[in-house]
């Protein structure tokens, strides 16, 4: 069941007529240190509403850009009944081309935006590389995302940015490939995705950030804050690299109650950032 709630700025199209479908994802029932990432996408929403629709570096304004807002999932009381009815929920949503964009909630609900996809690989900003196959239990655990994105697309179509922490068996197990936050800063978040993409063994790509993959100085507001992370401008950098490729993307892991607004209001711009990158990519597209 979707629930209607307040809408994302410049979301004005029906879903008939959209390019572009938002959905929140209101859970966060596996959530490991702090909890309430199931208030963030009415809070990213109404976030979105201090921003111009106008993006002048890219020469796009939202307002041309069919825009639907689907509203919310209902909350869940397992992690595996999201799962199973979010993966549903989001093929529908996204059949006929439309671009899917997943406002969390908490990492997990990765797990079914990607299972709705076929023919992608999945490229992830995240602090932590989430590949263990359980934690406390569950299999479909925050904790596990990236382990059950490959059970979905493979290994070799998985590639993680801006780790800075793991588990020894996590560590010493086979992995898919990543490239640490402090290799980033050194070496520039370019060469980082390009080697990514250089990597992965798909052309269509999905993009999830977990909002902790940016270092806390410039969103403090999440569950699992880690230090010495990437930046908003890497961030903002790695879609622009990859929006000619993205066929889907989600924000996750924003947590209000540990946030100013100042976290929610970076996960609005990067959503807003990935409409206007891709719709410009696609644009050029059909004039080619």
């Amino acid at each position: 069941m979707v629930l209607p709630g307040v809408s994302f700025a410049d979301a004005n199209a029906s879903l008939d007529d959209a390019d572009f479908v938002i959905l929140g994802i209101p859970f966060d029932r596996t959530a490991s240190f702090r909890s309430g990432a199931r208030f963030a996408p009415n809070v990213i929403r109404e976030a979105s509403y201090n921003f111009e629709t106008f993006l002048f570096e890219h020469e796009v304004d939202l307002v041309d850009i069919p825009i639907h807002d689907a509203g919310n999932l209902e909350e869940f009381d397992t992690v595996d009944e999201m799962v199973s009815s979010a993966e549903m929920e989001i093929r529908g949503l996204s059949s006929e081309g439309r671009f899917p964009v997943i406002l969390g909630g908490e990492h997990s609900v990765t797990i079914p935006a990607v299972r709705s996809l076929q023919d992608i690989g999945v490229i992830s900003i995240d602090a932590h590389l989430d590949f263990r196959d359980e934690y406390l239990g569950e299999r479909n655990s925050h904790a596990c995302v990236t382990r059950r994105i490959t059970d979905h697309v493979g290994m070799e179509n998985v590639f993680v940015l801006g780790v800075r922490s793991m588990s020894r068996e996590e560590f010493e197990d086979e992995r898919p490939d990543f490239i640490d936050a402090l290799t980033i800063r050194e070496e520039g978040m370019d060469g980082a995705v390009r080697r990514a993409l250089g990597t992965l063994d798909k052309k269509r790509i999905y993009l999830t950030i977990d909002i902790d993959g940016i270092d806390p100085a410039f969103a403090p507001g999440t569950g699992t804050p880690e230090p010495f992370g990437i930046s908003d401008m890497d961030a903002k950098r790695c879609i622009n690299i990859l929006a000619p490729r993205l066929v889907g993307f989600d924000v996750v892991e924003v947590c209000p109650p540990y946030d100013h607004g100042n976290t929610a209001a970076l996960a609005a711009r990067l959503v807003r950032e990935v409409i206007a990158t891709v719709w410009k990519a696609r644009q050029k597209m059909v004039r080619c």
